[in-house]
């Protein structure tokens, strides 16, 4: 087709003389910054869901109480039946935390006139010493964790044989209320992913009148040794990130980056150099045939993270430049390519999270920018696709021209 293409001639050679007088201006220093990291630690973090690492502990055991009374000649350690219930949560595959609750019967006499009932709740810490010095491993056969707790425990329905703790009216108390502090170790043995064996065993420490007996050591001892099942709602998986998986990103960002200030600075020297050149004498107007020119392959990207759909802020600049090049090129319609990494996530899954990123995209296309949606398309490729090699960059919309 032919066009009217406006040749500054004359302009053009003035341009050439003052590229030779260029020692007579400041030269223009192209200077890159480049964002280096270097306080990136190469650690893989875990974190898991609210909803996610919540279990349910149910057990049975017995009960020793170690006490003594105002006949300590006679004091034994009676065992008797105790009963646990337990909910809690694993924040972290290190640590996590349980409201843990018992109930059990007292014997401390030979002749089994000192007893009383108690029933108690402890809010425990726990710590997974396994995962903390072994490496993280949601199938471990077998896991120790220590913990320690505190609480409150009432124990009532005491038999006043022994006892020397008055209350009102000068009557021997026959309950009482106290706050102990314990630890214990729990072992625990996995049979699925839902579902481990524990073994457990706890000491809780009372100060003298436990018992309602001030006699003989300041501190009264409760040993309870448990066994049972614990269920766990969500397994016990955690999601892994590592931020040194992100730095290649970085570093073509900041390729980027420099590649446009050195544009940017380019086109500033050119422009400094023509208004020098002001007033330019008149052009001359050539005609002549140019041939179809098609435009040029979007090369842009938008990248998401891990199980979003949403554009970052820093992803919205390459949506802004498609809408640029599309309304430049009104003859250009385009496919919303979606994709999701393959590592996490599963193929169903990945599949709908893709479309959803693809229409993310085709959203704030047509809604923020104007584009025409009919000059859009888009299609959710899910992970059955990897158009690159590293598995972080496949979380990634990708445009390309429609057929």
């Amino acid at each position: 087709m032919k066009t009217r293409l406006f040749l500054a001639v004359t302009a053009f050679g003035g341009s050439m003389m003052a590229a030779n007088q260029a020692n007579a201006q400041d030269a223009v220093v192209v200077e890159e910054e480049q964002v280096i990291v270097t306080d990136v630690k190469c650690k893989t973090h875990y974190y898991t869901d609210r909803s996610d690492n919540w279990f349910l502990q149910l057990g049975a055991g017995i009960n020793s109480p170690f006490f003594e009374d105002k006949t300590e000649a006679s004091t034994k350690h009676e065992l008797t039946p105790a009963y646990n219930l337990g909910v809690g949560k694993w924040f972290s595959p290190y640590l996590g935390v349980r409201l843990d609750f018992q109930y059990s019967e007292m014997k401390w006499r030979n002749d089994g006139k000192n007893k009383a009932k108690y029933v108690n709740a402890n809010l425990d810490l726990m710590w997974d010493m396994c995962n903390s010095l072994g490496g993280v491993n949601a199938s471990r056969p077998v896991s120790v964790l220590p913990f320690v707790g505190i609480g409150g425990t009432y124990a009532f329905d005491f038999d006043a044989k022994g006892t020397n703790i008055y209350g009102k009216g000068d009557k021997l108390k026959t309950n009482s209320w106290t706050l102990p502090v314990s630890a214990g170790i729990q072992v625990r043995f996995r049979l699925c992913r839902y579902v481990d064996f524990f073994l457990e065993g706890r000491a809780q420490f009372y100060g003298d009148n436990f018992n309602l007996c001030a006699y003989g050591d300041p501190v009264d001892i409760n040993i309870t040794a448990l066994g049972g099942f614990n269920i766990n709602f969500g397994g016990r998986d955690y999601k892994a990130y590592n931020p040194c998986n992100d730095l290649a990103y970085i570093s073509s960002l900041n390729d980027q980056v420099n590649a446009l200030r050195g544009d940017l600075a380019t086109t500033a020297a050119a422009l400094a150099v023509a208004e020098s050149q002001l007033p330019c004498p008149e052009a001359q107007v050539v005609e002549v045939d140019c041939p179809e020119v098609e435009a040029a392959p979007m090369l842009t990207t938008v990248r998401f993270s891990i199980n979003s759909a949403v554009i970052s802020d820093q992803e919205m600049v390459n949506v802004f430049n498609v809408a640029e090049y599309l309304k430049a090129n009104p003859g250009i319609n385009v496919m919303i390519q979606g994709y999701a990494d393959k590592d996490t996530g599963t193929a169903a899954y990945n599949k709908s999270l893709s479309e959803k990123r693809a229409k993310a995209v085709f959203n704030a296309l047509t809604k923020t920018y104007g584009i025409d949606a009919n000059r859009l398309a888009i299609d959710g490729e899910g992970s059955a696709v990897q158009p690159y090699s590293t598995n972080n960059w496949n979380r990634i919309v990708i445009f390309a021209p429609q057929q």
